[in-house]
């Protein structure tokens, strides 16, 4: 139990700015094993934009407290995954082959084609969010709790389907290009899925259907494009995903 504890630390250090235990130690090997806890860590940044927006909604008008929430989060995880996001729309957009799309990923420097795809994928979050706190803060916050680790599920499928394209090996996610085991994915999914049944069962399938669509769809992009992914195209997919899940359980609404 204190070997999976420490992967989860391991993992949760890796993937937010939140503190980890002093004794925890850390090693390439125990990240490659911690992400079966990818989708926990969501429950983790999930939490904390939870409870950001229930204790904001007291105080702003909604949309206020959804821009400050997502801010939090954002805080949290130091835009690690819209880090992604935005470097796959830069090399994604801009690259012609795969050589090119790699080295237009891996430049530090943002471009047009992230920049405007950054700002749209914020202002889409934000938009659902909004529209989502028109049921009421409880909506919002049940959101937040499902999207985030069901869209870091959505990433670590990749890990586990796709080949790692990256040759650098210094490159921040190597440590991770390993396929899981069937009881890493089980622990991986069972954390992913679960928070599902905080919804009702008509938004709970639409918002997985949604993310899986979107998972889906991305992993046949990224091979016909590159052969498979890199760790940028794992935050683009959780940034993906994440929005999915949000209009999938906004589309549920317009089929009652």
């Amino acid at each position: 139990m204190r070997y999976q504890l420490e992967l989860f630390f391991t993992a949760l250090g890796f993937f937010t700015r939140l503190p980890v235990p002093a004794w925890v130690p850390w090693s390439p090997e125990r990240l490659n094993h911690a992400a079966r806890y990818f989708p926990l860590v969501g429950w983790v940044v999930g939490g904390i934009g939870a409870a950001s927006w229930l204790a904001l909604a007291q105080l702003f008008p909604p949309t206020v407290a959804v821009l400050l929430s997502m801010a939090v989060t954002i805080r949290a995880t130091g835009a690690f995954h819209e880090d992604g996001w935005a470097d796959a729309c830069d090399g994604l957009g801009g690259g012609w082959d795969k050589s090119q799309v790699l080295t237009i990923m891996k430049d530090s420097r943002i471009g047009s084609y992230g920049t405007v795809g950054l700002v749209l994928m914020l202002l889409a979050k934000a938009a659902a969010l909004i529209e989502l706190a028109a049921a009421g803060e409880a909506a919002v916050a049940v959101a937040l709790l499902v999207a985030h680790p069901l869209s870091r599920l959505a990433s670590t499928s990749l890990i586990h389907t796709l080949e790692y394209v990256r040759e650098d090996e210094t490159a921040k996610a190597k440590p991770l290009a390993r396929r899981l085991s069937a009881a890493e994915l089980a622990i991986a999914t069972t954390f992913g899925v679960l928070p599902l049944a905080l919804l009702a069962p008509q938004e709970a399938a639409t918002a997985l259907i949604a993310a899986v669509a979107v998972t889906g769809w991305a992993a046949r992009y990224f091979v016909r494009r590159l052969g498979g992914y890199t760790g940028d195209l794992l935050g683009a997919t959780q940034q993906a995903s994440e929005l999915a899940v949000y209009l999938g359980i906004l589309a549920a609404w317009n089929f009652t």
